[in-house]
């Protein structure tokens, strides 16, 4: 059995220069070397391998033989291998997180998620986010237990005095059913009218909300656990409730949803802030996310005042 040498970094980035470069003068231009020492190291990285990489009989400038293109795509992926490791252990030695543990509300409107996060990709690519979306208190109880190192929670749970708190905004809250819900046809209810009907509420089961209640009218309740649920329910004509008017912004403009005119349940903000541990501040690329959503807080806080 023919056994293949092992090449070495150098050789196969060589190798990359001339394929990229298109020629072995313009690989030795780019890479600052000799000709004949970019030749050297191609002639050693075919011994090494046993193949030819190039055919060099018809043509000014050298080919890829079919080996040769086989070999290329796994010589990239060793590159781009390297340059991720690089780039993570200059980011260690700089400070850099190697990840980052983010606990999200479910209230934080999806298109402030994606901005956040694409962004996130784009300025730390070699750092590692373990995203936990969660309800209420539970955003609260993973920072504090540690198992999240960075949340947006809402501004109305006690958290303990070691937890930073940095306001990054708030989302509109407003009661909502469907078109045909008995609170949807009556132009005006009377107060308390939403006490005769049953109102879902989002819950959860943290320690941090036990025994709380937020924004409940109706002594009638079903409690969920998603966010998603609810929507589902209150578009299907079960109960009502308050949802984000972010999440149902469509669904008012197509009137799956109506806006409920209740005296005594008009709409809520919900304060939005950034939250961590006082003894476990983020590093830069925890930063660099609550500067995000303090930025997002900003330009809507401008358009609203436009």
């Amino acid at each position: 059995m023919t056994q293949t040498g092992t090449p070495t970094f150098d050789q196969l980035r060589v190798f990359l220069a001339v394929v990229d470069a298109g020629s072995f003068t313009a690989a030795a231009r780019r890479l600052g070397r000799a000709t004949s020492v970019v030749s050297y190291a191609i002639t050693n990285l075919e011994t090494q391998l046993g193949v030819a990489l190039f055919d060099r009989t018809h043509a000014k400038t050298p080919e890829l033989t079919e080996a040769g293109r086989a070999v290329l795509v796994e010589a990239r992926t060793v590159a781009n291998g390297m340059d991720g490791l690089r780039a993570k252990v200059k980011g260690l030695l700089e400070g850099l997180e190697p990840e980052v543990h983010l606990a999200l509300d479910v209230m934080l409107p999806a298109a402030r998620v994606v901005d956040a996060l694409k962004g996130f990709a784009e300025a730390f690519p070699t750092v590692t986010l373990r995203l936990y979306v969660e309800a209420l208190g539970a955003v609260g109880e993973m920072v504090v237990s540690g198992r999240a190192s960075l949340g947006v929670s809402g501004a109305v749970l006690a958290l303990p005095d070691n937890v930073e708190r940095i306001s990054i905004g708030a989302v509109e809250l407003v009661p909502v059913a469907a078109p045909d819900h008995p609170l949807a046809r009556a132009a005006h209810n009377a107060p308390g009218a939403g006490r005769d009907h049953v109102q879902l509420v989002l819950t959860d089961r943290s320690r941090l909300t036990e025994g709380q209640e937020f924004a409940v009218l109706g002594t009638r309740t079903w409690r969920l656990a998603d966010l998603g649920s609810k929507h589902m329910l209150l578009r299907e004509g079960v109960g009502w409730g308050n949802m984000p008017e972010p999440m149902i912004r469509e669904d008012l403009a197509a009137g799956r949803l109506v806006r409920l005119d209740l005296p005594d349940m008009r709409a809520i903000s919900y304060p939005l802030q950034a939250i961590h541990r006082s003894g476990a501040p983020p590093g830069p690329a925890g930063s660099w996310l609550i500067r995000r959503f303090q930025a997002q807080a900003c330009k809507e806080a401008k358009t609203a005042g436009a």
